[in-house]
């Protein structure tokens, strides 16, 4: 993997100097004409498929598509859900806390209403709705910049709309956060797995997850639905925290008969950036 890394950084850098510039390339990834989402390319690792009908080109989403309805009134009513959420989630991925905003690993996190829906009108707002808690994580996008962005197919939509990453083909380039409109792709800046003297590691709070791969430095990371707890008949980790609360419901929005689909039938939802054309799989209740 560092070789991979060495190798892309030094053409990205031989290219700027002669003048073919970065930031061309980068355009013409943004526009689909990368490698990363091509179908039937490259060879992504065993059971991470790409998925072949959800290639986030514009394409209507017509397969099985997973999402998330998150409830934000439902939330201020269970004081200290979003925190259970959260901790649930770093504890299943072993998500690390560096301890300071700077080196903040987002996998799903909780901002104000203002800066989570720049898009939504802020006019006369209800006071009381910037003061909850809202939740925010990768929207899962049924046609994902992202996965166009990435040169390696590190971020691949899976067969099951699931946007997923392959950390040991990510080369840490960064154009997956710079095409994600939504910020909910973070970098290791530094060693996630740096220990003390006594062998105990420093910045997982919550031990490590044996079961789940930790990262390491110069790597790109962010939520992934949980497919592993998926494949086993489980809910993702936060929505499971939730409970009985029904405070979030996942499940196949394209499936009528889904509770995430009734969910999406009886209540009125937005999502962040609607204008992007991203197309996002969680929706909110506000």
């Amino acid at each position: 993997m560092d070789v991979k890394r060495r190798k892309f950084l030094k053409i990205a850098g031989l290219s700027a100097v002669a003048g073919l510039g970065v930031p061309s390339a980068f355009t013409n990834l943004l526009q689909g004409e990368a490698l990363a989402s091509s179908s039937g390319q490259g060879n992504p690792a065993e059971g991470h498929k790409p998925a072949g009908g959800h290639g986030g080109h514009g394409e209507e989403s017509t397969g099985t598509q997973y999402g998330m309805v998150i409830d934000i009134k439902k939330f201020a009513e269970h004081q200290g859900l979003a925190d259970r959420c959260i901790n649930a989630c770093h504890t299943e991925h072993n998500v690390p806390d560096f301890g300071n905003p700077k080196d903040e690993i987002k996998w799903i996190w909780t901002d104000d209403y203002a800066h989570g829906f720049t898009e939504h009108s802020q006019y006369k707002r209800n006071a009381g709705l910037n003061e909850l808690p809202v939740l925010l994580t990768c929207n899962h996008c049924a046609n994902p910049p992202c996965v166009r962005a990435c040169p390696t197919q590190a971020t691949f939509k899976n067969e099951v709309g699931v946007v997923v990453m392959d950390f040991h083909r990510c080369i840490g380039c960064r154009f997956c956060m710079a095409a994600c409109p939504y910020g909910a792709r973070s970098f290791n800046w530094r060693n996630p797995r740096e220990k003390y003297a006594n062998g105990n590691y420093k910045f997982y709070k919550n031990g490590v997850n044996p079961n789940y791969p930790t990262r390491m430095r110069g790597v790109v990371e962010k939520c992934n639905f949980c497919p592993e707890r998926l494949a086993v008949g489980k809910l993702p980790a936060c929505v499971e925290a939730t409970g009985e609360t029904k405070a979030m419901v996942f499940g196949n929005v394209n499936d009528p008969n889904s509770e995430i689909a009734k969910v999406l039938n009886s209540n009125f939802t937005i999502q962040r950036k609607p204008a992007a054309g991203t197309k996002p799989s969680v929706f909110y209740i506000i």
